[in-house]
C-alpha cells in the first residue's frame, strides 16, 4: 500500500513538472508569435539602415544600432579584462579570509542593486562631477560597474570547476603559477568565461533605466570615421530605449514592436553563439 502511494506521489509530481515546463515554452513561444505579428512588417531593409526623418519621410533605427554596438565595445573591452583579473585575483592568489569573503559579499550584492541606482549614480558621478554629460561614455561607464559582478562570478565558478589536479600537475612538473593559470586554468575555464561575458552582453544590449540616466537618447548617424571617433562623447539611445520612446512619449507601436523583433533576434544570436563558443572552447570535449 505504501509503495502505491509513493507511486501515486511520483507519477503526480512527474506531471507537474511536465505542466511548468511545457507552460513555460508556451509562454515564450506566445510572446516570440505575438511580437513577430505585431513587429514583423515593420522590420526591412530601410528601418534597418536609415535613421527617422520628418523631412525625408523615414522611419529608421540605425543610429540606435550603431549607439548599441559602441556601448557594448566600450562596456566590454574594459569590463572583461577586469572582472576575469579580479576572478583570478580572487581563486588562485588570495587566501581566503575575511577580506576575500567580504569582496565577494559586495560582488553578489552590486548585482542584486536595481539599475535605475546605478543610473542615478553615473549621471551624478560620471556626468556632472566628471563632466561627460549624456553620453554614450557616460553610458557604459555606468554599465561596466553593472556587468563587472556578473562576469567576475561567472568566472570564479568556471574556476572552480577546474579540478586541482589539474593545478597540482601542471606545478609538479615545473611550472610557473601564472604560466599554469595562463596555459591550464583560462583554458579549461574558457567556456564559463565565454558564458558570462555574453551573458553580460545580453544584459547591456536589454538595459534601458540605467541609460535613461546617462547616455540620452539621440538617434544619429556618426558622420564619417571621425563622428565615429568623437560618438562616445555624444549623447546616444540605445535601441532599447528608443523602443520605450517609441512606445510611450512618441506612440508609434508599431516601431516599437519592430525594435523589439530586433532586439529578439540579437538575444537568439547571442545565445546561438554562446552555445557554439562555449563548444569549440570546450577542452574537455577536444579528443
Amino acid at each position: 500500500m505504501a509503495i502505491n502511494i509513493r507511486k501515486i506521489k511520483d507519477f503526480s509530481i512527474r506531471i507537474l513538472i511536465y505542466i511548468c515546463a511545457a507552460f513555460s515554452v508556451f509562454l515564450l513561444i506566445g510572446i516570440i508569435l505575438y511580437v513577430l505579428m505585431k513587429g514583423l512588417s515593420a522590420v526591412n531593409w530601410s528601418f534597418l539602415t536609415s535613421v527617422t526623418s520628418v523631412l525625408k519621410g523615414t522611419v529608421g533605427i540605425a543610429g540606435n544600432i550603431v549607439n548599441t554596438i559602441l556601448i557594448i565595445f566600450i562596456s566590454m573591452v574594459i569590463a572583461t579584462p577586469i572582472g576575469v583579473g579580479s576572478a583570478i585575483y580572487l581563486n588562485e592568489y588570495a587566501k581566503p579570509g575575511k577580506a576575500v569573503t567580504l569582496i565577494e559579499y559586495a560582488t553578489e550584492t552590486l548585482s542584486g542593486i536595481p539599475s535605475i541606482i546605478f543610473g542615478l549614480f553615473g549621471m551624478m558621478f560620471f556626468g556632472e562631477k566628471l563632466g561627460l554629460g549624456y553620453s554614450l561614455l557616460t553610458g557604459s561607464l555606468t554599465l561596466i560597474i553593472m556587468v563587472l559582478p556578473l562576469i567576475t562570478r561567472n568566472t570564479q565558478e568556471a574556476l572552480k570547476t577546474v579540478p586541482n589536479t589539474y593545478r597540482n600537475g601542471a606545478i609538479g612538473l615545473g611550472s610557473g603559477k601564472w604560466h599554469m593559470i595562463r596555459t591550464i586554468l583560462i583554458p579549461s575555464a574558457m567556456p564559463g568565461i565565454i558564458t558570462g561575458a555574453i551573458l553580460a552582453i545580453g544584459r547591456i544590449v536589454g538595459e534601458s533605466a540605467a541609460l535613461l540616466f546617462t547616455a540620452g537618447s539621440a538617434k544619429l548617424l556618426p558622420k564619417g570615421i571621425d563622428g565615429l571617433f568623437d560618438k562616445p562623447f555624444q549623447s546616444g539611445g540605445t535601441l532599447t530605449i528608443q523602443m520605450y520612446l517609441s512606445a510611450t512619449s512618441e506612440g508609434d507601436f508599431e516601431t516599437a514592436f519592430g525594435i523589439a523583433v530586433v532586439l529578439l533576434i540579437i538575444v537568439l544570436g547571442i545565445n546561438l553563439t554562446t552555445k557554439a563558443l562555449t563548444k569549440h572552447f570546450d577542452v574537455t570535449r577536444k579528443e
